[in-house]
């Protein structure tokens, strides 16, 4: 039995609910092809947990079912012969920027369209920053400035230097023990961050879309979420490039789906402000078209490493957004 508890785990047994909601539904109408594939045997496993929550999310699956269904006539109206090919990606697409877990292909055509599952949280990227990452680079293609890493270079050097020398006495140095760990760290990092946000995007006008790009990953999809103490679904319809809600021969979508723009400028880079108080580890950016994030740096362990992750949020899409949120059955 899979503890339940894992938010990775139940993650990966919502990517199993939702291709076998999706196998259960069509195989019976048409010809379908379920891609037996390490990812696939790693997220049935997953699935082993109790029948309570099996049921509860297949119930979560099964409901995003009933509302892609209509926006994809495709999945019930093949436009000829060829198979629906169901299928789950490896965890390397996402590092490689494409966020879809299930995906969706007829084979001959140029017709697919993917899942991205979250279980219970909006969670778009978990990126890093250290002394050793142009985030730069990796997100925009532009790399970061020497007075960039001048600035958080002696951070992470100084938890590097712990981490080794609690290696060295046997006794793993813990974020727990430091006095002030935001202060030290978080705020003093997340600034120099924001102001290289900011000098980058002075340099290059693209960094605002790249941004965007980078945190959704390179192919439209539909975002699937749980949200289990109400009981319902939501997807949201992240169509940027205009691949999705596509007619087929015999069928036309119910509901057009929007194709959203992206981000021109930053409005605003700063720390999060709660009553008045500003936040030691949270930045927001806020972007035109509608876009906003929130950024959190937190230690990824309770051992201190030289290195701190992001957890990104997307709190603000365009109003043109197809959204919906619909209960279990």
């Amino acid at each position: 039995m899979v503890k339940e508890g894992s938010q990775t785990r139940l993650g990966k047994a919502f990517e199993y609910a939702c291709i076998k909601a999706l196998y259960d539904k069509y195989d019976d109408l048409q010809d379908v092809v379920l891609e037996i594939t390490p990812q696939l045997h790693t997220a049935q496993h997953c699935f082993e947990v109790s029948a309570v929550k099996q049921s509860n999310l297949m119930d979560a699956a099964q409901a995003a079912i009933r509302v892609i269904e209509p926006l994809e006539p495709r999945l019930q109206y093949p436009d000829g012969d060829s198979p629906l090919v169901l299928s789950l990606q490896s965890d390397a697409a996402g590092i490689a920027g494409d966020v879809r877990d299930v995906m969706c292909i007829r084979r001959g055509s140029s017709w697919q369209f993917g899942l991205s599952c979250k279980h219970n949280h909006h969670a778009v990227k978990h990126s890093r920053l250290s002394d050793s990452i142009d985030f730069g680079s990796e997100w925009f293609n532009h790399p970061c400035s020497q007075i960039y890493f001048s600035e958080v270079t002696p951070k992470f050097q100084e938890l590097r230097e712990m981490r080794d020398s609690g290696k060295e006495i046997g006794t793993p140095a813990k974020w727990a023990n430091l006095p002030d760990k935001a202060g030290d760290y978080y705020r003093p990092i997340l600034q120099s961050f924001m102001d290289e946000l900011s000098r980058l995007n002075n340099s290059h006008g693209d960094v605002p879309e790249m941004l965007i790009r980078y945190l959704i990953g390179r192919h439209d999809f539909y975002k699937v979420i749980t949200d289990d103490p109400r009981r319902v679904t939501r997807v949201e319809a992240i169509n940027i490039a205009g691949t999705l809600n596509k007619a087929s021969k015999e069928q036309k979508p119910i509901t057009r789906v929007p194709v959203l723009k992206l981000p021109k400028r930053f409005y605003h880079i700063g720390f999060k402000e709660t009553n008045g108080k500003e936040s030691n580890n949270t930045i927001h950016v806020v972007c035109d078209e509608g876009w906003e994030i929130s950024m959190r740096l937190h230690n990824a362990s309770s051992r201190i490493e030289p290195s701190l992750k992001f957890d990104v949020q997307l709190i603000s899409f365009p109003s043109k957004l197809f959204a919906q949120t619909i209960a279990w059955k």
